[in-house]
């Protein structure tokens, strides 16, 4: 078997993974999307591996490491969004920039003073 065609399908599978996480907004789909990136570099590690006939199968077993190294990040990024979508009521990536720290007022404190609760100390003094 040629080299070419494994690789030709990985980078299909890379390009597809890579317009998922730009154009989508759906952070489920991100991830899912990122999956993908990492299907395609997995199955590249295999095909140089068999390609190269290596007798230790270190692309596969760096194969297994990423897989392993995925499920993680999956369950991970899964927990996250979850926490996100119940707090917030939506996954959308775009409105989740609010959770980004507030720029310097212009005493140069972070965040404004009008989110503050007003206690009244300022007002006995």
């Amino acid at each position: 078997m040629h080299l070419a065609y494994p690789a030709v399908l990985a980078v299909l599978l890379f390009c597809t993974g890579l317009y998922g996480v730009l154009a989508r907004r759906n952070a489920i789909l991100v991830l899912m999307s990122v999956e993908l990136m990492l299907n395609a570099v997995n199955l590249n590690l295999v095909a140089f591996d068999v390609w190269l006939r290596d007798a230790l199968h270190g692309g596969q077993a760096l194969t297994l490491f990423t897989i392993a190294v995925a499920a993680a990040e999956i369950g991970i990024g899964l927990a996250i969004v979850l926490l996100v979508y119940r707090n917030r009521g939506s996954s959308d990536i775009d409105r989740l920039r609010d959770l980004a720290e507030q720029p310097a007022g212009p005493d140069g404190a972070a965040g404004s003073r009008e989110a503050q609760p007003d206690t009244g100390a300022e007002a006995t003094a």
